[in-house]
Order: C-alpha cells, then sequence, then structure tokens
C-alpha cells in the first residue's frame, strides 16, 4: 500500500512539475495564434504564419492537416513522426520544441475533436493570444452534436480568454455562438470579409485558394502588425498543404484529365463549395467524373456526401472507391442516383485507379476527387501529381 502512494505522489510531483514547465514555454512566446474550425485550419495555419514571417516576426507553426509536420522560422518543414496513436498531449511536446528556437510567434492548428479536449487545448496548452475560427459546417457530429448551433458551441471552446477572434464565418446563428461565449470570458468576435479578396489575386497562388481563407489570414496578420501587402507576399510563396486543391493535367494516348483534389473538403458543404467553384473556373471540362473514396468509420460522412450530390451537383459518372462501397451503392439508389451513373471498384491500388479514370474518360475528362484522403486517396492525387505533364492547369 505504501509503495502505491509513493508512486502516486513521485506521479503528480512530476505531472505538476512538467505542467508548470509547459506554462513557462508557452509564456516565453508572445504572440500565439490558435486555429480551429470545420474546415481550412491547415491552409489557414500555413497562411498566417508565412504572413507574420514576411512581416519579420520570427514565426513558428504546426499542422496536423493531411500530413502532420512543424514548419520552422525559415518556412521549411519537419515531418512529426508519431509512434502512438494521435493524442493532444502531442502539443506539450511540440511547445518543448517550439522553446529550442525561442520563437516571436506560433500559429498552431487545433488537433482536438472532443469538445472537452478542444477546451483543454486552448485553455491549458496554447493560451493564445489570437483566436482563429475558420468555419463552422455539419460534420463529427457524433462528437459535437446534430445541429450547427451544438457544433458551433462545441468549437467555440477554442474561443480565448481576454483576446479576439477572427473568423470568416458568416452564419448567425454560428456567429451568436461564438460571441455568447467570447462575452462570457472577456473577449470579441472580428469577421474577415471575403469578398475584400478579387479573384486576380487568387489566381496568382499556385493552387486553388479559398477567398475566405485568404482573408481570415490577411485579418489576422493585420492586427498583429504586419501590412496587407507584406503578408500577401509571404502567402503566396508558402507551401500549400499536401491535401490543398491543385489541379493537376495529365495526358496519355489523346486522352487528357484534369484532376482536382478536393478530399480535404470531406464535409458536403465544403465540397459542394470546391464543386462550384471548379465549374467557374473549368466550365467546359469534358466528361465529369465524381471519384469519390470513402472510410469505413467516416460511413456517415459519405452518406451526406451523396444525398448532396443527388441534389445539387450535376455530373457524368459517379466511381466509388475504398471501403464500405457495397453499401455505399445502396444508400446511392436510394437517394435517386441512376446506376448506369455508377461504377464501384472498392480499394484498390493507385495505379488501377488511375487506368480506369482513362479508360472511363473518354478523349477528355474532369475528375472531381471528394470523400477521405485515407485508405488510397491521396496515393491517387499523388500518382497525378507525379504523371502530370504540366503541373497546375
Amino acid at each position: 500500500m505504501l509503495v502505491i502512494v509513493l508512486l502516486a505522489t513521485v506521479l503528480i510531483a512530476y505531472g505538476t512539475i512538467e505542467y508548470l514547465s509547459h506554462r513557462r514555454r508557452v509564456y516565453s512566446i508572445p504572440i500565439r495564434v490558435h486555429v480551429n474550425g470545420t474546415r481550412g485550419k491547415s491552409s489557414v495555419t500555413r497562411l498566417i504564419a508565412a504572413g507574420l514571417r514576411a512581416g519579420g516576426i520570427r514565426t513558428m507553426a504546426k499542422v496536423t492537416g493531411t500530413k502532420p509536420r512543424i514548419i520552422n522560422h525559415h518556412g521549411l518543414e519537419i515531418p512529426i513522426i508519431r509512434l502512438h496513436p494521435v493524442n493532444i498531449i502531442e502539443q506539450i511536446k511540440v511547445f518543448r520544441f517550439f522553446s529550442k528556437y525561442r520563437p516571436e510567434a506560433v500559429v498552431v492548428e487545433c488537433m482536438a475533436v472532443q469538445p472537452d479536449y478542444q477546451w483543454v487545448c486552448e485553455h491549458r496548452f496554447v493560451r493564445s493570444t489570437v483566436g482563429v475560427m475558420t468555419n463552422v459546417r455539419l460534420d463529427h457530429t457524433l462528437e459535437m452534436g446534430q445541429t450547427i448551433r451544438k457544433i458551433a458551441n462545441s468549437l467555440a471552446n477554442t474561443v480565448p480568454t481576454r483576446a479576439p477572434l477572427f473568423t470568416a464565418e458568416t452564419s448567425p446563428a454560428v456567429l451568436e455562438e461564438l460571441w455568447k461565449r467570447a462575452r462570457a470570458i472577456g473577449s470579441e468576435v472580428h469577421a474577415a470579409d471575403p469578398g475584400e479578396i478579387d479573384p486576380d489575386t487568387l489566381r496568382e497562388f499556385s493552387y486553388i485558394e479559398h477567398p475566405s481563407n485568404v482573408a481570415l489570414a490577411l485579418a489576422v496578420c493585420e492586427h498583429l502588425g504586419v501590412s496587407r501587402e507584406a503578408a500577401l507576399a509571404g502567402m503566396l510563396q508558402a507551401f500549400p498543404d499536401p491535401g490543398a486543391l491543385r489541379v493537376f493535367k495529365a495526358v496519355r494516348d489523346g486522352c487528357e484529365i484534369l484532376f482536382l483534389n478536393a478530399m480535404a473538403a470531406n464535409d458536403a458543404q465544403s465540397t459542394y463549395m470546391t464543386w462550384e467553384r471548379a465549374r467557374q473556373l473549368y466550365p467546359e471540362p469534358g466528361r465529369r467524373i465524381v471519384l469519390l473514396n470513402t472510410r469505413a468509420d467516416r460511413f456517415d460522412r459519405s452518406v451526406q456526401l451523396v444525398e448532396m450530390m443527388a441534389r445539387h451537383m450535376q455530373f457524368d459518372l459517379l466511381i466509388s472507391m475504398g471501403e464500405s462501397t457495397d453499401m455505399l451503392t445502396l444508400h446511392l439508389r436510394r437517394v435517386g442516383i441512376p446506376a448506369e451513373k455508377v461504377r464501384k471498384i472498392g480499394q484498390k491500388k493507385a495505379e488501377a485507379v488511375f487506368e480506369i479514370l482513362f479508360a472511363e474518360a473518354g478523349s477528355k475528362g474532369f475528375v472531381f476527387a471528394c470523400g477521405n484522403a485515407g485508405h488510397g486517396g491521396l496515393e491517387v492525387a499523388e500518382l497525378f501529381r507525379v504523371r502530370s505533364r504540366e503541373g497546375v492547369a
């Protein structure tokens, strides 16, 4: 019994010392930006960090998007090697790494989904001086709730105490929830305006970037003293997330395919917004093919996607790949997508998917890849990048 008591005492003492050490490391960094939201967290984190670096602020960042990375003060990327399942304790280790380089600012993407863990990430681990909420979408409903208001209330756990929160969200219901939380802890909500970003500016990016992401990142950089011009110049030079919206052109035997990797936008609303943007950029793309990659543990998300597709998207063929494609086929019939417009291929290697897409495209095709990047999706996108003749189309 005495041994157990002594062991518990040692563990408590060690935990207390480690937490106090973490707080000292956190407070040694004057600017701490915590980025949360449903979509665009990695992109906005990268944009803010690049804008601050361009403004002469020694800045490091951490993203947990398609591939977890630390971005150092020179803009170089360091892979995060995870030997164990993802755990929010990783944020403590990241700040230990940050502190070795004495940055003036850090920009950290929130890695928690559960509401309680989101609160811990902000109020115990990051203690941000600037909060960011990209947007609120109907996603992760099992963890955060079945309505937009409930999800907003969950994400609001990262609203910082007595510090500004910036958002590109426009929904009155969401803004009401954010303001409710902000007022309770002495904070304010600042809304960025995507309408300020003109199409010519967006065309300067080497990939398809959303105006809301750019507007939000610029607002944060301007708040921290970096001019709009300097911040934007830095953002245009930044490396995009591996899951960023990029269109690659692959040509073979007289057949041309434009491949858009939209697998990072994997909730229904974001996917539809990306589809509409693609339609504007490529009004005559040839045969429109939707490549839907599914995960068994995110099947509810796939259901939401196909319901949206049945209502709003006009395509020539839907190819389902990944896990649970038999179940998905039954749901496709239920929502009214004709069987002749559906092809199920299940789990196949990227090379096989590449061949199937060329066989289905005819002389010219546009492949809109969506759903999930895991379980083969990212490999297909990478193969198109490698095989692309001209890079971004």
